[in-house]
């Protein structure tokens, strides 16, 4: 993976704190704005550098959770009352 800037790092921090409540974003959709060359760099900033942010709107366009933490994100996200249907999130309706 290629070095991640310090930039890109606070641009996608910046990214992920305006997703407002209800609604989600990809990592994908993040990595395309914030200039990242694919969404696993999303994911790794996400990993090491966001517990001051609302994590669990950032989702795969799968709209499914990761197992790791799939249990506690549709718990946050079911109470901010984002569109889902049987632990899936609708995307069409809760995509920023």
């Amino acid at each position: 993976m290629s070095a991640v800037t310090d930039g890109q790092v606070e641009t996608v921090r910046a990214l992920v704190a305006a997703i407002p409540a209800g609604r989600v974003r990809t990592y994908g959709d993040i990595a395309d704005e914030a200039g990242l060359s694919n969404a696993r760099m999303v994911g790794w900033i996400m990993r090491t550098d966001s517990s001051d942010l609302p994590w669990h709107r950032v989702v795969p366009a799968s709209g499914r959770p990761a197992p790791a933490v799939r249990t506690r994100q549709l718990q946050l996200l079911r109470s901010e009352g984002t569109p889902m249907v049987d632990d899936r999130i609708v995307m069409r309706r809760a995509r920023m």
